[in-house]
């Protein structure tokens, strides 16, 4: 199998969800044919509204390649939005268990059959004051070396204007209407980490060189420098 099919499911959930992103939304898309046309292969996303799976969904369907994400267990919970997103092939992670080694099995399996499995390697929305991407956990650098699949850096921006990150306020901003920005990159090289055994010095090496691939691509949609390193929010905690 080189590719998954697009499938029932997936196509539900894209005639419930790209009508009101088409209308309410405008798109600044680049990038799409570094999106592989057949086989596996890992997307790596930056972080920064809880609308973005939604949005870089959007972008990625339109490739006719759909994501697999990983996604907290809990989510699969309600009868509905679980139904979808097990329908979709969504992979449950079962954070601080016993289980969530098994979400990595279930991406490494995908993606040697032919699938994308999406990461936010952040696992969550970044800390970064001024919404960069921070320092990421590991996941993405162990399915990375195991697979030896294509790395593709993504960029997104605009969905945080609509639905901040930690806001106060649960206002959903929509007007002005906004622009939901993605930028996907060419793979990122790993070549030089194959072959090394996956210590925890390798797998955070492999890990900020793929972020800051992610960086730089925001850098390019934000059209503005990015920080010279990745924040880490533990050392800010550290320092305060």
């Amino acid at each position: 199998m080189s590719r998954r099919r697009i499938g029932f499911w997936y196509r539900l959930a894209a005639v419930i969800a790209k009508p009101p992103l088409i209308v309410l939304f405008k798109r600044d898309w680049h990038g799409m044919e570094h999106i592989p046309a057949d086989g596996g292969f890992i997307t790596a996303v930056n972080h920064n509204s809880y609308l973005d799976p939604l949005s870089y969904a959007h972008f990625q369907y339109n490739t006719g390649r759909v994501p697999r994400f990983l996604a907290k267990a809990g989510l699969f919970k309600p009868f509905f939005v679980g139904t979808m997103l097990r329908g979709t092939g969504q992979i449950p992670v079962f954070r601080e268990t016993t289980d969530a080694a098994n979400a990595f099995r279930a991406a490494v399996a995908a993606i040697n059959s032919g699938e994308c499995v999406a990461f936010y390697p952040e696992g969550t929305l970044t800390r970064d004051p001024d919404m960069w991407p921070m320092v990421s956990k590991t996941g993405v650098a162990r399915v990375a070396l195991l697979t030896k699949a294509p790395v593709i850096p993504v960029a997104q921006w605009g969905a945080n204007e609509a639905v901040p990150p930690y806001a106060k306020s649960k206002r959903v901003r929509l007007l002005p209407r906004k622009t939901l920005r993605v930028l996907a990159g060419e793979p990122v090289d790993l070549t030089a980490f194959y072959g090394q055994d996956p210590t925890p010095d390798v797998l955070r090496a492999v890990t900020e060189t793929i972020m800051l691939a992610v960086t730089a691509l925001l850098a390019e949609v934000r059209q503005e420098p990015a920080p010279a390193g990745l924040y880490d929010p533990r050392k800010a905690r550290e320092g305060a």
